[in-house]
């Protein structure tokens, strides 16, 4: 752990909303790359803490396309033994079939029913056989409308498009070194009014007692009126910087982590929107500089940009200090 290392004129940053005590990291990371923190919630019952509707809005495409089809399945399933439990005898139109052609039948029959497609050819006969079948039109017309809300809110919520590079890199920067990364909006959803504040996280040993502790990384350029291409951001390594001084070891040793807040405005969606990103110390790489991501076209009309460039990168010698 750190102790006197630590650069004194490094900026404390006691507004991150992290906790010191370093059992909230464990000495893990706080943010994941993806942006989501790395934490585990327990000690409530799973029903009391379950969004349903958020966890529609933001899990993963075939996730969200397994529990449709999970749902209209089992939906149905239930349907089916109700009217085996009625007594299949109520419903007319039935091919004289047994079997799992039979169940085939029956089956079929509560998916148009739930869909309220209605080819006519099976029809419910008596009070329990109709009344069943008019709740299941009833739950098929609800679940479609409440589905097409959720697929309207999962494509129209707003979300930003960038990605990062995969690692950090300490880089020659005009007459000394600076710590690097970049980013790339990687859609056509162009943001304007972008705005980058990044802060550090360390482990260090204060009055006998290991705590975290999060300073401040000032960016060379930390504001950009757009970003239609990609952005490397620079923290300059000199006498104001909290890494200034420290070695590859004493970060590892203080489990560094650079977390990384992004926001901007979205012009399509028309909506604030922010990413966000953390490097732990196993990310950064000491003595690279990032290769370009674009250059002209053939007609010199336009720039080629290439997002498979995003994490290239070439070892090169740092000055000595």
């Amino acid at each position: 752990m750190l102790t006197r290392k630590l650069n004194k004129k490094a900026q404390i940053n006691n507004e991150t909303g992290l906790g010191t005590n370093t059992t909230l990291s464990g000495g893990g990371r706080f943010f994941n790359r993806d942006g989501n923190p790395n934490m585990e919630v327990m000690g409530m019952n799973l029903w009391e803490r379950l969004n349903i509707y958020h966890s529609l809005l933001t899990m993963s495409m075939w996730k969200f396309l397994l529990v449709v089809v999970v749902y209209f399945l089992g939906t149905n399933l239930i349907f089916t033994g109700i009217y085996y439990l009625i007594g299949i005898e109520h419903l007319g139109g039935l091919l004289q079939v047994q079997g799992l052609e039979l169940f085939g039948e029956v089956f079929f029959f509560s998916a148009q029913t739930f869909t309220t497609v209605g080819y006519g050819r099976i029809n419910p006969m008596g009070f329990a056989a109709s009344f069943t079948a008019s709740m299941e039109a009833l739950t098929g017309l609800m679940t479609f409308a409440i589905a097409t809300g959720i697929m309207w809110g999962r494509f129209s919520r707003p979300k930003a498009y960038i990605r990062y590079s995969r690692n950090a890199i300490v880089a020659p920067f005009r007459e000394g070194i600076a710590l690097m990364f970049r980013m790339v909006p990687f859609t056509r959803n162009y943001l304007v009014n972008v705005e980058v504040k990044v802060t550090l996280a360390m482990q260090v040993q204060e009055d006998g007692q290991t705590k975290n502790r999060f300073f401040n990384m000032p960016l060379d350029i930390a504001k950009a009126n757009t970003m239609t291409a990609n952005w490397t951001l620079v923290h300059i390594i000199n006498e104001d910087s909290p890494i200034y001084g420290l070695t590859k070891e004493d970060l590892s040793n203080a489990h560094a982590e650079m977390l990384v807040f992004v926001q901007g405005f979205d012009e399509s969606f028309s909506n604030t929107v922010i990413s966000r990103t953390s490097y732990t110390y196993e990310e950064f790489v000491y003595g690279a500089k990032f290769l370009p991501m674009y250059h002209p076209s053939e007609d010199g009309m336009k720039t080629i940009l290439h997002l498979d460039q995003l994490d290239a990168y070439e070892h090169t010698a740092l000055p000595i200090a």
